[in-house]
Parts: structure tokens; C-alpha cells; sequence
């Protein structure tokens, strides 16, 4: 019977009509074997909220969403008394299919003390979004070599790995205060002078993610805190 022939179209218009409920929003697609109903992403495309951490914690996938873009950086290393900075942290970035992922742990690192003239400054923290991705903090000034800036901290697991920026070094006779290492997100807090006293330790919180912290300007000032570390979670359906 020729009309046979028709049956799979005639299935096919019998599940576009039935099958419409609760699907509001979806478009009809084929696999080639079988249709099937999937969310239409629109002229907006799929990208639907984002989560910030500044702090540790557990992130929770929203409902619906297939992919996580993960973006992680170490803390900075803190500046030192005479002019050395510290080194910035390290970047990691990855897009993770997370569909069948329901939680991680999230770590940040916080940040990390400046000091007063030749003294080691605190070494960066490492931050992590759970085993897929971590980066590792900035080094202190004076930390890797006596009046040197601090080397800057090296992201792993990712797509994408590289190294936070290095410290400036001492400054013979404490003309001006070192430069610290440049972040991902940016660079270091405004630079002191005399006048303002401890002005970078001071100002320190006006300065990005994962930034080394800037050398004070000679050794009677102290070298401002490298910042804390940053994880951004940008979702996707």
C-alpha cells in the first residue's frame, strides 16, 4: 500500500503535536534516527549567569547548565620595604562539561603581607576550582634572591596556563618604590612616596586579583600586601 510510505512523516507530525507540552521555549531537532525537543538559544546564545568567588567555597551547577568557562588566579606575593615588589599569581582558564557534575570545592587564596626594608614578604596562596584547575600565588619580595622582586606563580590544569607577572627589584638609594607584578586582571596598587607615608600599604585594596603587592619606598615604609586570589565561573546551557 503506497501509504505506507507516509507512516514515519505521520509519526512524526503526531509527536510534534503531543509531545508539546512542557516544552515551551524548545525546538524540534532530529538525531536522524528519532526527533527529540531542545532548549533554543536564542539571538542572546547560551550563556546564562555567572558565579564569583573572592573566597573559598562550593560551586553548585545551576539547572540546565552543560558547560562551565572557569577562570582561576593565584594570590600575589606581598612587596618589600625598599623597593622590591612581589610577584603577581598564576592563571589557569578551562571550559569544563559539567553536565554530570553537581559540586566542587572552590579554594581562594587570601592575601599576603607586605614588609618594612630587605625583610621576606608572605608568598601567595594557590587557588583551585576543585582537581580540574589550579594556579599558584606570587612569590614574596626578597623571597627567591636578597633584594630581587618576587617571581610570579604558574597555573596548571587548564586550557589555558600561564605565569602572573615578576616584581621590580631594589632600588639603589630608595629613589622610588618598585613596580609589582601584573596579574591577569591587572596591576598593582599606586605607588608611595614619602609624603603619603605608607601610601601603597595604605591604598593596597585598590588593586586587582592576584596582583603583587608594590615595594614601599624606602626601608622606614612598608611594602604593600599582594592581593588575594580570584575564581570566576561563567555558565552556560
Amino acid at each position: 500500500d503506497h501509504r505506507d510510505l507516509h507512516y514515519p512523516l505521520r509519526r512524526q507530525r503526531q509527536m510534534c503535536i503531543s509531545d508539546r507540552s512542557g516544552n515551551a521555549g524548545k525546538v524540534l531537532k532530529s538525531n536522524g534516527s528519532s526527533p527529540y525537543w531542545e532548549t533554543f538559544l536564542g539571538p542572546q546564545g547560551n550563556l546564562t549567569s555567572m558565579s564569583v568567588f573572592t573566597s573559598g567555597g562550593t560551586w553548585s551547577r545551576p539547572s540546565g547548565v552543560r558547560y562551565a568557562h572557569v577562570q582561576v588566579i593565584g594570590g600575589g606575593g606581598g612587596g618589600g620595604g625598599h623597593g622590591e615588589g612581589g610577584g603577581a599569581g598564576g592563571y589557569s582558564e578551562e571550559i569544563i562539561y559539567v553536565e554530570n557534575v553537581s559540586t566542587v570545592s572552590v579554594s581562594v587564596s587570601g592575601e599576603s603581607n607586605g614588609t618594612y626594608y630587605r625583610g621576606g614578604a608572605g608568598n601567595g596562596g594557590s587557588s583551585s576550582f576543585g582537581s580540574y584547575l589550579s594556579a599558584s600565588g606570587g612569590y614574596g619580595a626578597n623571597r627567591n634572591h636578597q633584594h630581587n622582586g618576587g617571581l610570579g606563580g604558574i597555573g596548571s590544569g587548564g586550557n589555558l596556563n600561564i605565569y602572573g607577572g615578576g616584581g621590580d627589584q631594589h632600588h639603589d638609594g630608595g629613589s622610588s618604590n618598585a613596580n609589582s607584578g601584573r596579574g591577569f586582571w591587572g596591576a598593582m596598587v599606586a605607588g608611595g612616596h614619602p609624603q603619603g607615608g605608607n601610601f601603597s600599604h595604605n591604598h593596597q585594596s585598590h588593586s586587582p586579583p592576584g596582583s603583587g603587592g608594590n615595594g614601599g619606598y624606602f626601608n622606614s615604609h612598608r611594602g604593600s600586601n599582594g592581593r588575594p586570589g580570584l575564581v570566576v565561573v561563567t555558565h552556560y546551557l
